[in-house]
């Protein structure tokens, strides 16, 4: 039974899954056929063997550069800076930006012992440095209390470069409800207002 453990406790290491969920998920596969599991096998080897961090924005990519990175009509005056590489995909998605990206690795959390050591910090001043043509720099971290340190954080290492520094809107989402929405999302959507 030690190959069930030592597999639930890999399963475990990962975000969001406990030791109950991990020792379903090994059942599970216990119970598929053998191909199967060895076709999972083959899929984290691969993304173990060809994926890793483009040298220039951190995204995960299998060439390096990244497709982001090379690609002639993105804005290269425009840097979106995103906590992890899962963040471009949610921005992609919208169609409405076409700039480049930065990939923090990460946020600020020094309860958690990160600090900007621990994140892609420097390449970004190394890259926002003279002559990068960086005209904006728009901070896409999350809204959470260490989103917005780091936000806080990056702006005041950037703004004295000379580039613009933005933040993304906050606000209500569409299809919600003002009686459900917390007091700081109504604040945010009040301060953020725009001319219609």
């Amino acid at each position: 039974m030690a190959a069930i453990d030592d597999l639930a406790s890999e399963f475990a290491r990962l975000p969001g899954i406990g030791r109950k969920t991990a020792l379903r998920l090994t059942y599970y596969l216990l119970k598929r056929p053998p191909d199967e599991i060895r076709r999972l096998v083959r899929a984290l080897e691969a993304v173990a063997e060809r994926i890793r961090a483009c040298s220039q924005c951190g995204n995960l990519t299998e060439s390096d550069p990244c497709a982001y990175c090379t690609n002639p009509r993105r804005d290269p005056g425009l840097l979106c800076v995103v906590e992890e590489a899962s963040d471009i995909a949610a921005i992609e998605r919208t169609g409405e930006y076409q700039g480049l990206y930065h990939v923090l690795g990460g946020r600020l959390s020094p309860l958690d012992g990160i600090g900007p050591a621990e994140l892609n910090v420097a390449s970004l001043t190394e890259r926002l440095g003279n002559g990068s043509g960086v005209r904006e720099v728009i901070l896409a971290t999350n809204p959470s209390v260490e989103g917005e340190a780091t936000a806080v954080y990056l702006q005041k290492l950037i703004r004295p470069l000379g580039i613009r520094v933005t933040r993304l809107a906050r606000g209500l989402p569409v299809g919600g409800d003002l009686e459900y929405a917390d007091g700081v999302t109504i604040a945010q959507a009040l301060a953020g207002r725009r001319e219609m």
